[in-house]
Formats: C-alpha cells, sequence, structure tokens
C-alpha cells in the first residue's frame, strides 16, 4: 500500500532529471504517472522504469509553450485515466549564460512561455479534475534569490511562478486544491552543460552548502514532491520548500 495509491500524477518534463525523479517517486507510493515530455524517446524510457517497479504509466508529447496542445494534453490524459489529482509543473525551457543586456525577445519570452504561461495553462486545463482534493506542485529555482549572472529571464520567469503559486493558493484553497512550490539543487542535462563551461563553479556551490552535494531526484526531490502530494501535507500551502542542502541560507 503507497501513500499515493488510487491517484494520478501528471508530471511535465518527466523525460528525465527532477521530472523523471518526481514521477518515480511517485509512482512507487502508488500512483498512476502521465508523463508529459516533448522528446518521445526519453518520455518512453521513464513508462519503462515505472512500468519496471510495478506502476503504471503513460506519456504524451506536449509543447507545453503552446495553450492549444496544453488543453489537448490534458483532455488525452483524463480521458485515458479519467482525472488528475496531482500536477507537477517541473518542465522549462531557458536560454541561459547571457548577459541580461544581450537577452533579445525570443530569449525572454521561451523562460516565460515554458514557465509560468505553462504552468498556469496546464493549472487552468486541471481545475476541474483537481477540485475537492487535488494537489499543485510547481517548480521554482534557487537561483531567484541568487540573481545568478546570465539567468536574467529565467530569474524573472522562476519569480512568476512563485507569485502564480501564491495567487492559486489563495484562490483555490477552499476549492480543496493545495498550491505549493519545490525549489531543488539537482542537476538537470542543461544545468551540467551549463557548470561544465565555469571550471571551478559546482565546486564553488558546494562549499556554500550545509549539505555539500546535489539532491538525488527521486530520493531527495521526488520525496518531498510525495510529502505535498500526500495525505501529511493537506493543511500547507501557499508554500515553498526547499530542497537544496540549505543553499536557502546564503541566498
Amino acid at each position: 500500500m503507497g501513500i499515493l495509491d488510487g491517484k494520478v500524477a501528471l508530471v511535465t518534463g518527466a523525460g528525465q532529471g527532477v521530472g523523471r525523479g518526481i514521477a518515480l517517486a511517485m509512482a512507487r507510493e502508488g500512483a498512476a504517472i502521465a508523463i508529459v515530455d516533448r522528446n518521445a524517446e526519453t518520455a518512453a524510457e521513464t513508462v519503462v522504469l515505472i512500468e519496471d517497479l510495478g506502476g503504471m504509466a503513460l506519456y504524451r508529447i506536449c509543447d507545453v509553450s503552446n495553450s492549444d496542445e496544453v488543453n489537448a494534453c490534458v483532455t488525452s490524459i483524463v480521458e485515458a485515466l479519467s482525472t488528475v489529482d496531482i500536477l507537477v509543473n517541473n518542465a522549462v525551457d531557458a536560454r541561459v549564460g547571457i548577459p541580461l543586456q544581450d537577452v533579445n525577445d525570443e530569449e525572454f519570452l521561451i523562460s516565460f512561455a515554458s514557465g509560468p504561461f505553462a504552468s498556469f495553462w496546464f493549472m487552468r486545463a486541471c481545475f476541474p479534475h483537481l477540485r475537492g482534493g487535488g494537489c499543485v506542485i510547481n517548480l521554482r529555482s534557487g537561483t531567484e534569490n541568487q540573481s545568478m549572472v546570465g539567468y536574467g529571464a529565467y530569474v524573472a520567469a522562476k519569480a512568476a511562478v512563485g507569485g502564480l503559486t501564491r495567487a492559486a493558493a489563495r484562490e483555490w484553497g477552499r476549492e480543496g486544491i493545495t498550491v505549493n512550490a519545490l525549489v531543488p539543487f539537482a542537476l538537470s542535462p542543461s544545468a551540467e552543460a551549463d557548470l561544465a563551461r565555469q571550471p571551478g563553479r559546482l565546486d564553488a556551490l558546494y562549499r556554500q552548502l550545509s549539505i555539500p552535494r546535489t539532491a538525488d531526484v527521486e530520493a531527495d526531490v521526488g520525496r518531498a514532491a510525495v510529502f505535498l502530494a500526500g495525505p501529511d501535507a493537506t493543511f500547507i500551502t501557499g508554500c515553498t520548500l526547499s530542497v537544496d542542502g540549505g543553499g536557502s541560507f546564503f541566498a
């Protein structure tokens, strides 16, 4: 018996990294997982990993920066799995490593379209199914407080996700929906590539952490998401949980 038995979780960007870790952790607790990603190969890999655990999963390909595709994706998932009880907005695209004055319109808008806009579109599409006990978990970033050089558009987009989370928590609490956020310190493939271009940067980050390592995407971040989606967090809403080894201390 898992604490998410009978639940359906929709996780965006679950083909790899943090999204995959959250999907696996929730599957271990009994949730059926709807994986939303733009990469069919990695999405299918996550499905196989969940099935190997004895869980149930399916995937849908979706451009999360397109509201029509988001609506169609949620409709398809509900047709297949009957509902959505847990929504995890993890997917994001961003152009980083660019000084703010050199960021063009397209690069700036990419972060917003795939971040707060996509999160809102999924929340709006899932709302009728979430009412009466559902849960939304949005992914934020420690870069909001650190304001890392070259991350201007990404920082602004993630800060907007924070505002959206608080607004939805205020409005949707009486609809029986909790809305919270996670801030993980975990390395996605894109983050690893960016750090590879900055020798010594990762070691410098570790020196500032209370627990000098990156999060395990399933055991650390995934389990935190399970907590927020589970029965022990039904009176928690509008909060941001940092899973970052103490990174919030030096913000």
